[in-house]
């Protein structure tokens, strides 16, 4: 981290106005703001899964390269039955798209006009994503930032950073699919890695992955969603694959902004 921050300061929030001013005119700067959801997430894993393992990843992240992490969007758009369990179930909390929409706009706009050169938005609900991008994009369009600035906006989910190795070294041939895995072997493995006492296994309910139609019925069908509310179980999971995940996803992501930002 540069010497113009207090030692070991990584989050925005904990930096001062004055050091913030000096870190900005020092040259390119990088805020990482990362996106959860408030949402259930079975017996075993808490409300707040999402947003506390974006969170957990941009914090590793930005320590490799340099960059601050701004406060976690911690409520996010509606859960949705065939990823999320469905925005029925008790405990989620949710926004409407242009809530999200507005927020995101605000925020980035905000930053790039205090002279951040590149925002990364780091999202872990899967929900978020298309909303997280139309506020991007109407924040650089109120910028007037163009393809010709230096300035940019980087918008990713850190599952896509899964490599096909490391699912490979967790599931062996048992992956169930992206589309499933809600409360299941990935997010229980990180949270054991990286929040163990957040994590209840002797809470998790064993039952197959979700089988559910190839069509969004609405309003939901409420009993298609298994009654543990994860769309997989979480059996197999374990704080060491929980550490391989984290370490390959931090290892490549930050590679990948050295790559493209500089």
């Amino acid at each position: 981290m540069s010497h113009l921050l207090p030692d070991g300061a990584v989050h925005l929030a904990a930096v001062d106005a004055h050091r913030l001013a000096q870190w900005l005119g020092g040259g390119p700067r990088t805020v990482i703001v990362p996106a959860g959801a408030l949402e259930q997430h079975g017996p075993h894993l808490p409300l707040g899964t999402d947003g506390l393992l974006s969170g957990r990843i941009a914090a590793a992240v930005a320590e490799r390269v340099g960059a601050l992490v701004a406060p976690t969007f911690t409520f996010g758009y509606k859960s949705q039955q065939k990823s999320g369990g469905g925005d029925h179930l008790t405990g989620t909390t949710s926004l409407d798209a242009q809530t999200l929409i507005a927020l995101t706009r605000d925020v980035v706009g905000s930053l790039l006009r205090q002279g951040v050169r590149h925002v990364v938005v780091l999202n872990g609900h899967y929900e978020n994503y298309q909303f997280l991008y139309e506020g991007i994009d109407l924040a650089l369009r109120d910028g007037g930032v163009t393809a010709d600035d230096d300035r940019c906006v980087l918008l990713l989910s850190y599952w896509d950073y899964v490599s096909a190795e490391s699912l490979e070294a967790v599931y062996g041939d048992d992956f169930p699919g992206w589309d499933v895995e809600h409360g299941g072997v990935l997010e229980t493995s990180l949270m054991l890695h990286l929040e163990p006492g957040s994590v209840w296994l002797d809470r998790a309910q064993e039952h197959p992955p979700a089988r559910l139609p190839r069509f969004d019925r609405l309003p939901v069908v409420a009993d298609r969603t298994p009654p543990s509310g994860c769309l997989s179980a979480p059996t197999g999971s374990s704080a060491e694959h929980g550490r391989l995940l984290f370490e390959q996803v931090v290892r490549d992501l930050a590679a990948d902004l050295v790559a493209e930002l500089g």
